[in-house]
């Protein structure tokens, strides 16, 4: 699993935990369910705004979303 498969995999658990779908966090990031999608599957990159944004909403960190333990 690289990188990208591993902050999608969070980000879906995350969005799960909060009892949200991709269709309404692709609303708040004014994208398209599929585009959003590709997010969570690892096929897409994520940049920085993305991540602050997600991170607000799903309450979390970048360092959880990427695993970082300081």
């Amino acid at each position: 699993m690289n990188l990208s498969q591993k902050v999608g995999k969070n980000i879906s658990e995350a969005r799960k935990s909060k009892g949200l779908t991709q269709t309404q966090l692709a609303q708040y990031l004014h994208m398209t369910q599929q585009q959003y999608s590709r997010f969570e599957t690892g096929k897409f990159e994520l940049n920085y705004q993305q991540i602050y944004d997600i991170c607000k909403l799903l309450d979390t960190t970048p360092n959880e979303l990427f695993e970082i333990d300081f």
